[in-house]
């Protein structure tokens, strides 16, 4: 019977690519890679017995370290929803990874 590897996280994957939360802020993308994506839940409502989010703001950001951050901003825009948000995020990721 072969051992878990209890030391190796898995993160929930979205068109291939890990989602990981902290609190309202959620990154998109492999942080060794040249760009992730940022979504931060500005506010969110109750339906019924689960929590929707509203506004999101949607970052494409450089992983550049040696950049300032206000320089790592590539794009930033606001939609409603998490799916709509992570779905602009993709395809924003998607582009420019396949620009270099």
């Amino acid at each position: 019977m072969a051992e878990e590897n209890k030391t190796a996280e898995k993160f929930l994957d979205y068109k291939g690519k890990p989602l990981v939360r902290s609190g309202n802020t959620i990154y998109y993308g492999d942080m060794n890679d040249p760009y992730v994506v940022c979504l931060n839940i500005k506010n969110s409502s109750e339906l019924k017995d689960i929590t929707l989010a509203g506004d999101v703001t949607v970052q494409l950001l450089s992983t550049d370290d040696t950049l300032s951050p206000k320089d790592r901003i590539i794009k930033k825009s606001e939609k409603n929803g998490l799916f709509t948000a992570l779905d602009l995020g993709a395809t924003w990721l998607e582009r420019q990874l396949k620009k270099g």
